[in-house]
């Protein structure tokens, strides 16, 4: 099937959706996988509750529900992980799209979650009022305000997502359909899923925000042995029972199919992650093993952690030494101040003092607003003025983008994260998983020494053949002609296309993102907007081709005035975007309003949008937002320092 009849198929799934009320799934955790991108199955959904992860037509499902992979993922709304997962789910939609794999929303807030219980019963009943498209509208709001989980936006969101509120309040307020989550909680415990972020791929095992290596590695191989089944006469619907009963009770290697030996030496790689000069460093230099702390100080996980790692250098005084890397995550708006006021604090107070204030920060979170981090940066001898300005201004911004990128790159995506002679250890661990991986890396490190290597230089010995990041994606995009709008310096060395829908939230979500580039680069940049209205959204088409009118009777300016009016616009109610709030909008900006109207009746412009989410669909992008920095790929509402990564790169091999 081509891309161009899998959107057909789209709509004509969706209708009889209406009808079947039957789901589909996107899951967007948060930053990006949403039901932007996301394509509704065709067809009802076989009985697979013999499965030993069972699905029904009561989950909310994305893709086919013949598709030879499942992914059922077990989330919480208020997790930040399940957040953090999102733009991988979304590579993963858009490399093998819906024919080749399906995922399914399972339900499991976590106890500790205080807010979770309450967002997952109305989320379900969404589900159950609206369906799956209903479902996943109301999902990207809830990951999208993961701070804001409260039943007055839960009403709004429900509104928002096509469910009527009267409906939604009487069957949210009695509980109605609580017993949906009580079921994948039941499930979740029968397969072992104690965590969230936790996903089973036709049975498989996978556990927590792993890269998006991880899911192919078990996708492909599911994939051939699928594939095998139906040539040997297991009819499609029956592939994901047959699988998911065999791999659920199997290893992941054996389900994997991957022989255990290749995983032992993909858990054992050395990542290069070098050790600065102006990294904080608690330990001695010549320490023969180096842990390197990617952390930051409003995760409650790298809190939990730091009890262990200090029965750490309790039990390794002479033998480890830990390097501070700050990585401050996106939806933890207090964690970047906190990292300034360290940095702050090492640029003029020195080592010691900066674990003073490392250790002040974890004992007062969750308390780190401007009033808490006042009061330690006194007790620390440092000035406020100086640390509110350090803020302010962004001063460590470099410093703090740096170790960002580089924990993107070694695929270092939550915190805590770990890296021991550069050997990965994920997430807030118990001691005897630490001892285990530093015993084994100390071993090794002795024997370097035996070889004649000083102790100061094994660490940077070990680095010499370690692994760094694989090249950043790249898709084929041709340049944009002159139908297609442009902000910024026409001679600039690096072209940002913007593949766009103005009724996605996790657009409009990015916008700030962009704009903060557009000041920082200046005339180094320029951005190009492709069309690419989803078909679930059904208000987008006509407001891309309000924007199109806009650009063809005044040009870019127009058309840029005209997207921050629709992006402001976004989701203020039901209206917000529908035809009459776009003809207030063309009178505004002093648009012909005769030809105006006309070409939204005849549909003038619906030529220049299907060209544009043709070129995205036949690069493999289904999804938005999605941008292509003259040619490397970058897809969902990913954080500044990803964008700079790519647009520095491009800079630097094209001369600018």
């Amino acid at each position: 099937m081509n891309k161009g009849t899998a959107i057909v198929g789209f709509f004509i799934s969706f209708l009889a959706g209406m009808f079947l009320m039957w789901g589909v799934d996107a899951k967007s955790k948060g930053d990006d996988i949403s039901a932007e991108g996301s394509a509704t199955a065709s067809g009802s959904i076989p009985d697979q509750s013999a499965a030993s992860v069972p699905v029904s037509s009561k989950d909310p499902q994305w893709g086919k529900p013949n598709a030879p992979v499942t992914i059922v993922e077990i989330s919480d709304f208020q997790c930040p992980f399940c957040s953090r997962v999102g733009p991988t789910l979304k590579q993963i939609k858009d490399k093998y799209g819906p024919d080749k794999v399906r995922i399914v929303w399972k339900h499991n807030p976590l106890p500790f979650h205080k807010q979770a219980r309450p967002a997952h019963e109305a989320a379900a009943t969404v589900m159950a009022l609206g369906g799956s498209d209903a479902f996943w509208k109301f999902h990207d709001s809830a990951f999208a305000n993961q701070q804001g989980l409260t039943d007055e936006n839960f009403e709004k969101w429900a509104k928002e997502a096509g469910v009527d509120v009267a409906k939604f309040k009487a069957a949210y307020s009695s509980k109605k359909y609580a017993a949906k989550v009580d079921e994948d909680l039941a499930t979740s415990k029968k397969v072992g899923a104690t965590g969230t972020p936790a996903f089973r791929i036709n049975g498989v095992t996978l556990s927590g925000a792993q890269p998006v290596d991880k899911f192919t590695e078990v996708i492909d191989a599911q994939l051939a042995e699928a594939k095998k089944l139906v040539a040997s006469g297991t009819k499609p619907s029956d592939v994901y029972v047959t699988l998911t009963n065999k791999n659920q009770t199997a290893k992941p290697a054996e389900a994997g199919k991957k022989p255990a030996e290749d995983a032992e030496e993909e858990d054992k790689s050395v990542w290069r992650v070098l050790v600065q000069d102006d990294d904080p460093v608690r330990g001695p230099k010549d320490a023969l093993v180096t842990m390197i702390v990617f952390s930051e100080f409003q995760c409650p996980f790298c809190k939990r952690v730091e009890d262990t790692l200090k029965q750490v250098t309790a039990a390794y005084p002479n033998d480890v030494r830990m390097v501070w890397k700050d990585n401050p995550l996106p939806f933890h708006p207090r964690a970047k101040p906190a990292a300034t006021l360290g940095r702050l604090v090492y640029k003029q107070k020195g080592e010691k003092a900066f674990w003073d204030v490392h250790d002040a920060l974890f004992e007062s979170q969750p308390k780190l607003e401007d009033d808490d981090l006042k009061a330690i940066a006194e007790k620390a001898g440092v000035k406020w003025e100086d640390v509110k300005s350090a803020i302010d201004t962004n001063k460590f911004g470099e410093k703090l983008d740096a170790s960002v990128d580089l924990a993107n790159d070694v695929q270092a995506r939550g915190t805590p994260h770990f890296f021991i002679n550069g050997v990965r250890l994920s997430g807030a661990q118990p001691l005897d998983a630490f001892k285990k991986a530093i015993d084994e890396q100390l071993a090794k490190a002795k024997g370097l020494v035996a070889k004649g290597v000083p102790k100061a230089k094994v660490y940077d010995e070990l680095m010499k053949d370690a692994k760094g990041p694989p090249p950043p994606e790249k898709k084929e995009i041709a340049a944009p002609d002159a139908q297609t709008p442009i902000k910024g310096n026409k001679g600039a060395k690096v072209t940002i296309q913007i593949f766009s829908d103005f009724q996605c939230p996790f657009c409009k979500r990015v916008e700030p993102t962009l704009a903060e580039l557009e000041k920082e680069y200046g005339d180094k940049i320029r951005f190009a907007w492709r069309h690419m209205p989803l078909p679930f959204h059904a208000d987008a088409p006509l407001a891309s081709q309000a924007t199109q009118e806009a650009f063809a009777q005044k040009g870019n300016t127009a058309f840029w005035k005209f997207h921050d009016k629709l992006f402001e616009a976004q989701g203020s109610g039901e209206d917000a975007i529908k035809r009459p709030a776009l003809e207030k909008i063309a009178q505004d900006l002093g648009l012909n309003m005769d030809k105006f109207k006309a070409a939204l009746d005849s549909s003038a412009h619906k030529a220049k949008l299907d060209a544009d989410t043709k070129i995205g669909n036949d690069a493999g992008i289904n999804g938005t937002p999605a941008f292509v920095i003259n040619g490397y790929y970058l897809s969902g509402a990913q954080p500044a320092a990803a964008f700079k990564k790519l647009i520095n790169r491009a800079l630097k091999e094209s001369g600018g």
